[in-house]
């Protein structure tokens, strides 16, 4: 991590702080970072909290602590003191060990990575009128919440849609409410649950619905089911398609993820039994016996079955590994602010950056190409771009087909 890395870093965790009140401050257009000077502590500091404390009426301290707690879970960060009056401390990870750390816990957790109790304290009852789209932003919400550990319970003006059941809407009750409760009320649709059903089919819906923040008007067009990269929903679900078409094809090849940055993998597909037939038939006729590594003049065979050791993925991942990264705080944000558009938003560019990354870093070798450390690497990286994809798909009621 560069110091205009961790600059980056600082900010994001401010603006992090903003977003989920727990801040109120304006976040600055830059941090400063610094070297620590000779008998300091850390590799770099910044006085961010000292600047930001008289803003947000808060010592400095208490903005250093708010602020050390989501510099910390940020990858490549490895440990985070407070000094002084309120100075912020860093100490680096080793290269790629916090890339590591995120793909190791989607790997771990799955669809449920992002999933926290930051909101187990908290109860929230909404209330909305019988409208389609008020009910889906409802229902969602209540996915997001329950996702962060919040207890949440629905309720709706009137005797529910049936057709909201086909949309995957439920309701805890219906009627006035006994006291004033938490309303939920997006723009309206314009359409009924049956109309819009009838027109574009569940996932489609729901994507309108919830794609649009709530104060403005939901796009619910044809235009939602265009099978091209025109429309957000389909390049969302095809990025998760493909990344478990790697999965596939990596399988086939008789290789599967690693995490391990290139060159620190310990073993070669070909040492993992991958039949000569199955290599064959998907890298265009090679088999792992007939193919040879160039051998530098002067070399020996053995010096070159793998790449030379590295410490860092591709530099075309970054995008995308600060995107998986980020995962858990926008599903925290979208919580605290009731926005699914939010959640949508980042799919969206997850699946950007997954297919920048894919074509500029192919995950499966091609040809005569031999698999190696760095498609073990870069299949880590995918699979865990669809893994993220189908989680939030997921919560936003919305199918995440492994084939399109």
């Amino acid at each position: 991590m560069t110091p205009a890395d961790l600059s980056r870093t600082v900010l994001h965790a401010v603006r992090r702080a903003v977003d989920e009140d727990a801040l109120r401050a304006p976040v600055p257009a830059r941090v400063r970072v610094e070297r620590t000077r000779p008998g300091g502590s850390g590799d770099y500091a910044c006085a961010v909290a000292l600047q930001l404390a008289g803003p947000a009426g808060l010592p400095a301290l208490e903005v250093a602590r708010i602020l050390r707690e989501r510099v910390a879970a940020e990858p490549g960060v490895g440990r985070v003191e407070i000094t002084g009056p309120g100075f912020l401390s860093f100490t680096l990870d080793a290269p790629a060990a916090g890339d590591r750390t995120v793909l190791a816990a989607v790997r771990e957790q799955g669809l449920a990575y992002g999933y926290r109790d930051a909101l187990r304290d908290e109860i929230h009852q909404f209330h909305h009128a019988r409208e389609v789209r008020a009910a889906v932003t409802a229902q969602t919400v209540r996915r997001l919440l329950t996702a962060q550990g919040a207890r949440v319970r629905t309720s709706c003006a009137e005797p529910p849609d049936p057709d909201w059941a086909r949309l995957g809407v439920t309701v805890d009750a219906h009627g006035t409410p006994p006291v004033p409760l938490t309303g939920i009320r997006p723009v309206p649709a314009g359409a009924t649950a049956g109309e819009l059903l009838e027109r574009l089919g569940p996932d489609a819906a729901r994507w309108g619905l919830l794609r649009a923040a709530g104060h403005d008007r939901a796009a619910l067009g044809p235009e939602l089911l265009v099978q091209g990269e025109a429309n957000p929903l389909f390049r969302v679900r095809y990025a998760h398609a493909r990344a478990r078409a790697l999965t596939r094809g990596a399988a086939a090849l008789g290789f599967t993820a690693e995490a391990a940055p290139y060159g620190e993998s310990p073993t070669e597909p070909a040492a993992r039994g991958a039949s000569p037939a199955a290599y064959a038939a998907n890298t265009g006729g090679a088999s792992p016996a007939a193919y040879t590594e160039p051998v530098a003049h002067g070399a020996s065979p053995a010096a070159n079955t793998e790449p030379a050791a590295t410490t860092a993925y591709d530099a075309a991942a970054r995008p995308l590994l600060d995107l998986i990264a980020d995962h858990p705080g926008v599903l925290l944000a979208g919580a605290r602010h009731r926005a699914p558009d939010r959640v949508a938003r980042q799919l969206e560019a997850v699946a950007h950056a997954f297919f920048d990354f894919h074509d500029s870093c192919p995950p499966l070798p091609a040809g005569d190409e031999k698999p190696s450390a760095a498609h073990r690497a870069r299949l880590a990286i995918a699979e865990a771009a669809g893994t993220v994809l189908a989680g939030g798909l997921s919560l936003l009621g919305i199918r995440a087909p492994e084939h399109l």
